[in-house]
């Protein structure tokens, strides 16, 4: 069985991340995003995050249609009004709005 910390490290596959509830914890964002614990919540505390960051409390929180768009990942709607989670089948890998896969942009986004 993989430890935590190598299921961490691997991020997420598309079907995890559809599968997601409505909000998610920063860490699994950042797990998604394949960034650091550290790092994402120092973007999230100076407003900087790649995508909209809710603070409920003591706790952060992030929206999973924002971040699915991001990754260029989608949930669809079936024929019978229900979600259907699917990946964008016209991409080989998820991209986001910026054009590159999320790690690269996530580094422009850190270098600017």
């Amino acid at each position: 069985m993989a430890s935590a910390s190598s299921r961490e490290a691997r991020g997420l596959t598309s079907d995890e991340l559809l599968a997601f509830p409505a909000v998610i914890d920063l860490d699994t964002a950042n797990r998604a995003l394949m960034i650091g614990r550290s790092t994402g919540y120092g973007l999230a505390k100076q407003g900087e995050y790649p995508v909209k960051v809710l603070r409920l409390g003591n706790a952060y929180r992030v929206v999973t249609a924002d971040l699915l768009k991001l990754l260029g990942l989608e949930r669809r709607q079936s024929g019978d009004g229900k979600p259907e989670a699917r990946a964008d089948e016209h991409r080989s890998h998820p991209r986001n709005t910026l054009g590159g896969a999320p790690s690269e942009c996530l580094s422009e986004l850190l270098a600017a």
